[in-house]
């Protein structure tokens, strides 16, 4: 019986250390790495986050971008951080994609993070420069089909929905076309511009500001249905790609075994603040969808991603070196 009613009095000291812990926290300035150069989506979408974090708590959270190896160099540094809620990660499906294909990662996804909640989704749009001559897909196609032509794709990451999605494509329809993986979208983009590269796949709030300047051309959406901000732009399973859809989404962590308490404060402060006015005015005229799924729940998620990623992997023959 007394070692009964010690164990008894152990769990709840643990339980109110916890719950102590999520009290104070955060007592001092947190860490939130993005792994991407600054411009991208994934970049716009922690800054959003972190403004409004930093005025919920009083305490700033920090944006730090540590581009690299599509973003595993930032990953890395958060999955080897402490389990203190300080070092936060932002991160795209490139977290859990990007090991697919890589040879060597340092970590493993569902290992060493704790996962804490999904933050929400943006549509993609598949992108030529106004100086291409193809209006649509099937123009496209037969323009990347042409050998003299010397086509070529690019991705601002290895592993990310863009670049699946290119892949998936170019499987489809028995391109052999290669990819160019760049350290972000913004240089994507500037070599599109320039026609150094063909076509990209990427976020509204990275293509949108050059489609509407005329610079460049909108071929199709990744989503199911046509998005009413672009209504006259076909989806991709209209154009011949059936049943085709994907999403970019985002979500947060933090290395392995962080407190459960502190997991669950993270993930609430995180809907209140993906949720209010100033990220909504920035973010969902953009595209953007807020998707607070938290814990568990977002584990599953992401096992579900995983399934489907590893898929256009293995049917596409993707190997990075």
């Amino acid at each position: 019986m007394r070692k009964i009613a010690t164990l008894i009095v152990l769990i709840f000291s643990f339980i109110g250390s916890f719950s102590a812990l999520a009290q104070t926290y955060p007592s001092k300035p947190v860490r939130i790495i993005v792994p991407f150069v600054p411009g991208g989506t994934v970049d716009l979408v922690a800054r959003a986050l972190a403004q409004q974090l930093t005025e919920q708590t009083g305490h700033n959270f920090i944006v730090d971008n540590k581009a690299g190896a599509s973003g595993v160099i930032g990953s890395d540094l958060v999955a080897k951080a402490p389990s203190d809620g300080y070092t936060l990660l932002v991160q795209s499906p490139t977290l859990i994609a990007s090991p697919l294909m890589l040879k060597k990662v340092p970590y493993d996804v569902f290992k060493d993070f704790t996962p804490v909640t999904l933050l929400g989704s943006v549509p993609m749009i598949m992108v030529t420069s106004e100086k291409n001559p193809s209006n649509n897909i099937s123009d496209f196609l037969k323009f990347a089909q042409d050998p003299s032509r010397k086509a070529s794709f690019g991705t601002s990451a290895v592993g990310s929905p863009m670049h699946l999605a290119m892949e998936s494509i170019k499987h489809t329809s028995k391109l052999d076309v290669p990819v160019v993986a760049y350290r972000g979208t913004a240089a994507a983009i500037n070599d599109l511009l320039g026609g150094q590269i063909d076509a990209i796949i990427d976020a509204i709030p990275s293509t949108g500001p050059h489609i509407a300047s005329g610079k460049l051309k909108a071929l199709a959406v990744t989503t199911k249905k046509r998005l009413p901000a672009y209504p006259q732009i076909p989806t991709l399973a209209e154009s011949g790609f059936a049943d085709f859809e994907m999403v970019s989404w985002y979500g947060l962590w933090a290395p392995a075994n962080l407190p459960p308490a502190i997991s669950k404060q993270l993930a609430e402060m995180s809907s209140k603040a993906m949720n209010s006015k100033s990220v909504r005015d920035l973010l969902v005229k953009q595209g953007f969808v807020p998707e607070l799924i938290a814990g568990d729940q977002f584990t599953g998620f992401l096992t579900r991603e995983l399934a489907q990623f590893s898929r256009i992997v293995r049917i596409s023959n993707i190997q990075i070196d």
